[in-house]
């Protein structure tokens, strides 16, 4: 009881519907298992930066599902990075979906949108051909105007991306929380509370495409 009144409070939605996110569903053959093995692959806000270890998204979205995530969020990964990275990772396990989370830093650091994107469908396509259940996280085009207001939105190329390469697009996650000064443990990066509410938005956004 406990810890649904916690997740009510960091969330601010009702408890119950936090933690049916991914458990009132009938099952269909899109449906990961209860238990599936599942990979995050990503950068700073996928490994939790600015937030306890145990507080990362990839945490708090296991313990929603149930799923058994894998955190392969690296601090200032790029896309290039996470494209290095990958096959490493997919030969060393076998995973029931792939989450990717990338790019926010080379819109930082200036990277051409073409070789960003260029890089992600290529992160989506070595997924896809491991498991069909690939979801692409976009990120927030660097802003700071926009950051202060409180109105970051998606890079547009995430859509494209994921179209093309039929991965599922989760849209407006990162945006929404990072958009919210309370939810955030610097200009860039979710807190804990943050991180909380990234697994819930994701968690009912995988639900709404029949993943759980």
């Amino acid at each position: 009881m406990k810890r649904r009144h916690l997740l009510q409070l960091m969330c601010g939605v009702p408890a119950a519907a936090v933690l049916a996110a991914c458990g009132k569903r009938k099952p269909s053959a899109a449906a990961l298992k209860p238990d599936a093995h599942v990979l995050a692959i990503g950068d700073s806000l996928t490994f939790g930066y600015g937030a306890p270890p145990d507080a990362s998204w990839p945490v708090k979205l296991g313990e929603l599902t149930g799923w058994k995530i894998e955190n392969a969020g690296v601090n200032g990964d790029t896309s290039a990075g996470a494209l290095q990275r990958l096959p490493s990772l997919l030969s060393a396990g076998s995973y029931d979906a792939i989450l990717i989370g990338i790019g926010g830093n080379d819109m930082l650091r200036g990277v051409s949108a073409s070789a960003t994107r260029d890089n992600i469908a290529a992160l989506v396509s070595q997924a896809r051909e491991h498991t069909p259940h690939v979801a692409l996280l976009a990120t927030p085009a660097p802003d700071a105007m926009r950051a202060v207001v409180g109105s970051l939105s998606d890079a547009p190329f995430y859509e494209e991306v994921a179209k093309s390469g039929q991965a599922l697009l989760v849209a407006n996650v990162y945006s929404s929380v990072l958009s919210d000064a309370s939810l955030r443990s610097d200009r860039i990066h979710a807190n804990a509370q943050g991180y909380a509410k990234v697994a819930q938005l994701l968690a009912e956004q995988l639900k709404a495409a029949g993943w759980c």
